[in-house]
């Protein structure tokens, strides 16, 4: 289990798959991802609609078409891409999801959970699409499950 959501881990893995491919100059088509990182297709397909929307990943149709990553968005944050995903619940939600919890009225996991958020957020700020890409081709880890 991990910390995102389904459509995040497979929106950061996509991404990191993206990057690679265009590193190499190739576009790549969706079911050519979902094939890759063992996504199913219509699924990932949305959340590479919303990535290219949000201009993380950028798209072009017709023949030679598919998504790429500009090498400018390689110095996007994986912050960058969890937000784009999920929106900012990971960053300021409540760890049980209620909405009336705050630091007036907190739940049990508040004040424990804030300081896990505040080390997610930094790890995910700190870390740029490309330097993920990098790190996990360097130790040869395989982006399906």
């Amino acid at each position: 289990m991990g910390i995102f959501s389904k459509s995040c881990e497979y929106g950061l893995r996509a991404v990191v798959y993206v990057a690679d491919a265009s590193a190499e100059g190739r576009k790549v088509g969706v079911k050519e991802v979902a094939e890759e990182i063992d996504s199913p297709l219509h699924f990932l397909a949305k959340i590479l609609q919303n990535l290219s929307k949000q201009g993380i990943l950028s798209s072009s149709k017709g023949p030679g078409g598919g998504f790429y990553i500009e090498k400018s968005a390689l110095d996007l944050s994986l912050a960058k891409v969890v937000e784009a995903i999920d929106g900012r619940s990971l960053f300021e939600g409540c760890a049980m999801g209620l909405k009336k919890c705050s630091a007036k009225k907190p739940c049990p996991l508040h004040n424990d959970f804030g300081l896990i958020r505040s080390k997610i957020t930094k790890m995910l700020e700190s870390q740029t699409i490309g330097d993920f890409r990098d790190n996990l081709l360097k130790v040869d880890y395989f982006l399906d499950t």
